[in-house]
């Protein structure tokens, strides 16, 4: 593997810092703690984890870019659907983990040129550090609509309108479950000298129904699924539309996908360690559409669609946007360049979807992003 770039100092004593709590937190649980309790605390302890503490995650000086931030272009479609749901309820927006804000004040100005702008643009987000910056984006991009944008720390007891979220799913802690000798364990961490694998006895639950080979190490996403039923509680009318890269269960838990799909995100470097440099490192998994959309529908969702990220965009206004562009603007190429790493199946065309759900709500056609293409069968 190519050598990881190296922390600055004071990067490198504030990974020592959480490194430190998260051994406490071992020491407390009797030496063992599951997978799932390392990643929330890798990712979320306050002032420490990845997204809570002050580093820069997003972008070309961050660890990793999004969609939103490869080309305005993606907010402009996401808009499209937005605008519609936001004109069957005459509801707010409220966006789950908003990243860089890039996205927010893209479809907030596309949604003002759509003539749909809602009152209230919420944002829930649990790292302070990261709102501000939301807001500094914003605030540069459409200045006259930031006074539209609250910051929420937790949901809402009742919301009307459309909830979106891109890449969120996939920062939620999992549990990683491991098959060996025909039994299930699961996968947690304990301390010898650092961080180290060991695996315990568990309950599989559904998949152990599952014929898949031994030595097989996979995911699931209890959380995820949670918080989307959550939604759903919180939700009077309205829609929720969620973007991020997964699979339905059958490619997800598929014989050959042994080594499962947890991700690690370091300086625009990808690799397998969840250990490496804590705080400092994105630790992330692919989305089992299917459990979520399972959880949903027992929660009071209604499935609306289900579609590739490509197939989504397409539908959702971009040939008629990218038509719109002056060719001779210098501009164009790198917006095709960006088109295309969105759409191709080579890029994130095809591992990324899109799935939305609808509570409540009566369209007066087909959600926009799925008219051209719906995979639901595959779910």
């Amino acid at each position: 593997m190519t050598p990881l770039p190296a922390p600055n100092a004071d990067q490198l004593a504030a990974s020592q810092a959480l490194t430190d709590h998260i051994r406490h937190a071992i020491g407390a649980a009797d030496g063992w703690i599951p997978f799932a309790d390392y990643m929330r605390l890798a990712l979320y302890t306050p002032g420490l984890g990845y997204y809570s503490g002050g580093s820069r995650k997003f972008g070309a000086m961050g660890d990793f870019i999004t969609a939103p931030e490869i080309s305005p272009l993606f907010g402009q479609c996401l808009a499209r659907p937005v605008a519609q749901v936001l004109a069957a309820t005459g509801g707010d927006v409220m966006e789950v983990g908003a990243g860089s804000g890039r996205l927010a004040a893209d479809l907030l100005a596309e949604l003002e040129r759509l003539g749909t702008l809602p009152g209230h643009y919420y944002i829930l987000e649990l790292s302070g550090e990261l709102a501000e910056r939301q807001r500094e984006t914003i605030a540069k991009a459409v200045p006259a609509l930031v006074d539209r944008v609250e910051w929420l720390s937790a949901l809402p007891d009742h919301f009307t309108g459309c909830i979106v979220g891109n890449e969120v799913l996939d920062a939620m802690p999992c549990r990683l479950l491991h098959k060996q000798d025909g039994n299930w364990y699961e996968r947690g961490v304990t301390w010898r000298e650092g961080f180290t694998w060991e695996d315990r006895p568990t309950d599989a639950g559904t998949l152990a129904q599952r014929e898949l080979p031994d030595d097989y190490l996979t995911e699931t996403q209890p959380e995820a699924e949670a918080f989307v039923a959550s939604l759903a509680q919180a939700v009077e009318r309205g829609a929720l539309i969620l973007l991020d890269y997964g699979f339905a269960a059958d490619e997800y838990y598929h014989p050959q996908r042994h080594r499962g799909t947890l991700m690690c995100h370091y300086r625009h470097h990808s690799h397998d360690d969840p250990f490496h440099l804590p705080g400092l490192t994105d630790v992330t998994t692919h989305v089992n559409f299917s459990a979520i959309w399972h959880s949903a529908t027992q929660a009071g969702w209604q499935l609306e669609g289900y579609a590739s990220q490509a197939g989504f965009l397409l539908d959702a206004g971009l040939p008629e946007l990218m038509q719109g562009l002056d060719p001779n603007d210098t501009a164009y190429m790198k917006q095709a360049a960006a088109v295309q790493k969105l759409v191709s199946p080579a890029e994130m065309g095809d591992l990324f979807k899109a799935i939305a759900f609808s509570k409540n709500l009566d369209l007066p056609g087909l959600l926009l992003g799925f008219r051209r293409e719906d995979r639901s069968g595959a779910l």
